[in-house]
């Protein structure tokens, strides 16, 4: 009886061992692995392009009470950006120039509703979420980044805009798949 036991046991920590070495490979090459629901589930590689309307990025959320809750809540992973958060993948949908209003009925950019952007009040939970709210025109540093795939994804809708500071790098989608 003993025997098999220890045998799964070895077979599950050299699994864990190989993903985690793959995981460091995959970072050191520029891949990131993304298995949230706010964009298509898949590997994206770090691309030389600029942060323009439409490209996907990798950002380091701002400190905030916020992403504070939301990381509390498991709405976002921890890692290494300040304040303990993860880095998190969105598209962007507005940049410089671009006039936006957020509500409840969702995000318009330049008068156009964009899909999925309705905001939720409540969690899966039945938690309260946040109800941003913004009318402005967007200045050079100012990101609007989100998911239009995903009505339920946490992005611009409660946690509005992201500065060009926090924007680590342009991804792009290698090879991706639905849910």
């Amino acid at each position: 009886m003993k025997k098999p036991i220890k045998i799964l046991a070895v077979s599950i920590l050299t699994m864990s061992i190989s993903l985690f070495v793959l995981s460091i490979g995959f970072q050191i090459s520029g891949i990131y692995i993304n298995t949230t629901p706010s964009l298509p589930v898949g590997f994206y590689k770090v691309i030389d392009e600029p942060i323009v309307s439409g490209a996907y990025v990798s950002f380091c959320p701002p400190q905030n009470a916020v992403f504070d809750m939301a990381k509390d809540r498991s709405y976002i992973n921890q890692g290494n950006c300040p304040g303990g958060y993860g880095l998190l993948l969105k598209r962007i949908f507005a940049q410089s120039g671009d006039t936006i209003s957020i509500d409840q009925a969702g995000i318009f950019v330049n008068g156009k509703h964009l899909l999925n952007s309705a905001q939720l009040t409540i969690d899966a939970e039945s938690q309260p979420l946040p109800q941003y709210r913004l009318n402005a025109v967007l200045n050079d540093a100012e990101y609007l980044l989100l998911s239009d795939v995903n009505p339920q994804s946490f992005d611009a809708r409660y946690f509005g805009l992201i500065e060009r500071d926090q924007i680590q790098q342009v991804v792009y989608p290698l090879f991706t798949w639905s849910h």
